[in-house]
């Protein structure tokens, strides 16, 4: 292939990349509810609302969105998930066109993607790399059970949380954060996304159970698990209990060793959140622990997080 069409080939994929930004770009908008650097929201194909970070909503009230053509207009708070960085808002007219979203299997490791944001000025910006990771279930550092996940090889930019991954077409595959994975960028696939908006529209809020403990992993001595009769090489040991949780009214004790919810061993605090789920919220549960070299079972109650 000559020099001149190496250089016609990447004028071809250049203006392809410019095309992209500028459909997407007419679903991303500006989303001004934070003292600092505006987030990002996506104009949601469904319902007239638009999707954004929980992070970036610092204030309930007050809230204004920019639109791709530089106008300001009010938005109001449906609801919002912390522990999957999720809020959704409810423009006052319309903000933008609806997302196009992408089939689900565009999301491959080495496919193209381009982060897009929105400036307070209503300026699109974008990022280029390409999907360096598909991830399956986990749970984010803000505590929340997430089916999956997509890694970039590109910058997000102050403000680009909240907006929109897309392919080369100019779909969207998901939505970035940055406060999901300990200061790592991802993003949520536009599937998992669904369900969370869906739910936040109907309830405001995702259920999540609670004890109220503060644990870490710890080592259970061969002499005290043969004493106990106990397999489980590792518990929890309980660090605090909030005073007036479930965990306190249910007779939990600092010092605790706690191996089991309900049959289902949680040897460090993640297994624990996710062995409490949101049907587990007012019901009674119970806890196998270790206390004073001896196993125990109590009867637990569950509450909400808020």
């Amino acid at each position: 292939m000559s020099a001149e069409e190496h250089a016609n080939l990447l004028a071809a994929l250049s203006a392809d990349l410019a095309d992209a930004v500028e459909r997407a770009s007419q679903s991303v908008v500006g989303v001004d509810a934070r003292r600092r650097v505006p987030g990002t929201g996506i104009v949601w194909p469904e319902g007239g609302i638009v999707v954004t970070a929980d992070h970036v909503i610092e204030r309930h009230d007050e809230i204004s969105l920019v639109t791709s053509g530089g106008h300001r207009i009010g938005a109001t708070l449906i609801g919002r998930d912390p522990g999957s960085d999720v809020a959704v808002l409810r423009p006052a007219s319309a903000a933008g066109r609806p997302a196009e979203l992408a089939p689900a299997e565009s999301a491959r490791v080495g496919s193209l993607a381009l982060a897009i944001g929105r400036t307070a000025s209503g300026a699109t910006s974008a990022s280029f790399g390409i999907i360096s990771a598909v991830g399956g279930s986990w749970r984010s550092m803000r505590g929340g059970a997430i089916d999956s996940y997509l890694r970039a090889d590109l910058t997000l930019y102050p403000g680009y949380s909240g907006g929109p991954i897309v392919d080369a077409s100019g779909r969207v595959m998901g939505m970035n954060s940055s406060h999901l994975a300990g200061g790592q960028s991802v993003a949520l696939p536009t599937a998992v996304v669904r369900g969370i908006v869906d739910a936040l529209v109907a309830h405001g809020r995702i259920r999540r159970a609670y004890l109220g403990v503060t644990s870490r992993p710890i080592e259970v001595p061969d002499a005290l698990r043969e004493k106990a009769h106990v397999d489980q090489q590792t518990g929890l040991l309980l660090l605090n209990v909030e005073p007036g949780s479930p965990a306190d009214r249910g007779g939990l004790f600092l010092g605790d060793v706690l191996l089991a919810v309900n049959d289902r061993p949680v040897t460090h605090p993640e297994a624990l959140q996710a062995a409490l789920g949101a049907d587990l919220v007012g019901k009674h549960v119970t806890l196998r622990l270790l206390r004073g070299g001896e196993v125990r079972d109590l009867s637990v109650t569950p509450g909400e997080r808020e």
